[in-house]
């Protein structure tokens, strides 16, 4: 008797419906299993010319399974997408967040929408919903105006369901965003694992070139190079481009795969690069691991204990930095190109070990310039680093002390501030680079492109069914990749769209030379205060395409 009043109380909390529901909607909030889904068969959306923008189609079945399949014709020189939205299962929410922190709350833990699968049909069940994602991309020499994009919608054996974009093309041509960079690192070791392709192999280098165009795509301007095989979370397979051999205690060092990649990278778009840490993590205390010969037999130069600043280390830097100043040089890429000492120092024992660090580097290097993701104020203060990378909740005191600074986010701060994990609402997400520029951000930094491991190990993961590198509550769930491995290439997240959309928002502020402090941008506070609602987004894109459009007419 209790179970069938359970029932009966649980089909009633939500609306029954007989026939299928379809709507338009914008991509700033995510379509669950269980959502229900407004029938607006028309959409306007405002866009600048050669700018990728996207908007979703819902559907919501009735009481029979169906098969749905999407179709458009887009008038000439619109380019169309459209993809289907996949689930992964959110096992947890991840800690640290309120109620309205999270989106999806009433749905999660559960299935969570965000692979995005070049397919565009689905089958659905009874009282199920899903979506699909539709980029379009006004062509640069499009005529401004309104466009038609008329998106048929058939629901199993119904007559076609008919909905409309309406595509406001505004007069502005988005430029490319400049002096800003943003880098994700990049695991090639994870590439070779799940495509099971030893590295640098001639079919690695091809599906190699598809991650780094996709990188690209999403308003990447950096290459995190692997040079030597990068010395973060753990002990890694080894994906060092360098050969190295060394005879009677001369090194010599073959770039030739140093160069085919710098050549990919130029070739798909990139323009600066970031080169692997000199330091381990989290405090500088050894040198990184290099090996001899082939990468594969890891052969280490020296043993893995080794001291940062040991004489062996040092001998080698000495006849290394030269032969990398050379090369950097003849590739043109010296005055581009960013280096670092150890990643996420913290404390009075890194703090101590960076200092000297630093002092052997600078009688190495003294033309080089560091970077780090680090925290802590006294690095600054010291004059160790040149340029800081805190984390979101400590920038506002770099900022203050007068510290330019790019910042990151991983798997915190949480709550209020601005993340992109898997239950972070997209609106937050869209503001990334609504706060990058109000905030006065020199570049942006996230160390997870494509980690498909279990936490600090050589274990692939299954990400399609684990987001956190099997590392929750320390990890948070969608923080360690925002690309799926596709059988092909990479498969987009919705985070990962959202994101390089926000990306192109802070170029659009670039190009209409909005001052940080104009009152339009007051609302913005810091990375944990700001507008997190859709609306806010929509009026204030309108309001600058529009006066992009006024300025064009006067």
């Amino acid at each position: 008797m209790l179970a069938t009043l359970l029932a009966s109380f649980l089909m009633s909390a939500l609306p029954i419906q007989s026939q299928p529901v379809v709507g338009l909607s914008t991509t700033l909030h995510r379509f669950y299993p269980q959502s229900q889904v407004e029938p607006i068969h028309l959409l306007e959306h405002d866009v600048a010319r050669g700018e990728r923008s996207s908007v979703q189609l819902a559907i919501r079945t009735g009481e029979d399974y169906a098969e749905v399949k999407v179709s458009a014709d887009p008038p000439k020189g619109i380019d169309f997408r459209v993809r289907r939205v996949g689930f992964v299962p959110l096992k947890h929410l991840n800690t640290g967040n309120r109620k309205e922190d999270v989106e999806g709350f009433e749905f999660t833990p559960g299935l969570v929408p965000d692979p995005l699968f070049d397919e565009t049909t689905c089958h659905t069940g009874p009282h199920e919903t899903n979506a699909f994602w539709i980029n379009v991309e006004a062509s640069k020499d499009l005529a401004p105006g309104k466009y038609n994009i008329p998106i048929q919608v058939k629901v199993g054996d119904g007559e076609p369901i008919v909905c409309q974009i309406r595509l406001v093309v505004h007069t502005i041509k988005l430029a490319e965003r400049v002096d800003f960079p943003v880098t994700h690192w990049f695991y090639c070791d994870a590439l070779s694992d799940f495509y099971h392709l030893e590295p640098f192999s001639e079919k690695f280098w091809a599906i190699l070139e598809k991650y780094i165009q996709n990188l690209v795509q999403h308003g990447n301007d950096v290459m995190h190079t692997p040079v030597f095989t990068p010395s973060t979370d753990g002990v890694k397979k080894p994906t060092q481009l360098l050969r190295i051999s060394k005879v009677s205690g001369t090194y010599h060092f073959d770039w030739t795969l140093v160069h085919r990649f710098v050549a990919l990278a130029k070739r798909c778009g990139i323009k600066r690069y970031e080169w692997a840490h000199f330091l381990t993590q989290w405090g500088c205390r050894n040198a990184i691991r290099i090996y001899e010969g082939n990468p594969l037999d890891e052969k280490l130069l020296w043993p893995a204990e080794t001291s940062a600043t040991s004489e062996i280390y040092k001998s080698f830097l000495a006849q290394f930095i030269p032969e990398l100043t050379r090369f950097l040089d003849h590739e043109g890429i010296r005055d581009v190109s960013y280096f670092h000492i150890s990643d996420e120092p913290h404390g009075d024992e890194a703090l101590a070990n960076y200092r000297v660090a630093r002092k052997m580097m600078r009688e190495l290097a003294p033309w080089m310039k560091f970077m780090d993701a680090l925290s802590q104020l006294s690095f600054a203060k010291e004059g160790l680093v040149d340029m800081p990378i805190p984390i979101l909740n400590e920038a506002p005191a770099f900022a203050k002390a007068g510290y330019p600074a790019w910042c990151y986010f991983c798997g915190g701060p949480r709550g209020e501030y601005l993340n992109r994990e898997l239950d972070t609402p997209l609106t937050k997400i869209r503001m990334s680079g609504w706060l990058f520029y109000k905030l006065r951000a020199r570049g942006f930094l996230h160390w997870g492109y494509n980690y498909w491991y279990q936490s600090q190990t050589r274990n692939l993961i299954d990400p399609f069914t684990e987001q956190s590198g099997a590392a929750w509550p320390g990890w948070a769930y969608g923080d360690t990749f925002v690309v799926y491995p596709g059988p092909a290439g990479p498969i987009d997240s919705i985070r990962w769209e959202v994101f390089s959309e926000s990306l192109q928002d802070y170029a659009l502020l670039q190009q209409v030379g909005m001052s940080p402090d104009d009152s339009s941008l007051e609302a913005i506070r810091d990375y944990a205060k700001f507008p997190k609602d859709a609306q806010w987004i929509a009026k204030q894109r309108k309001a600058i395409l529009e006066m992009a459009d006024n300025r064009t007419l006067k």
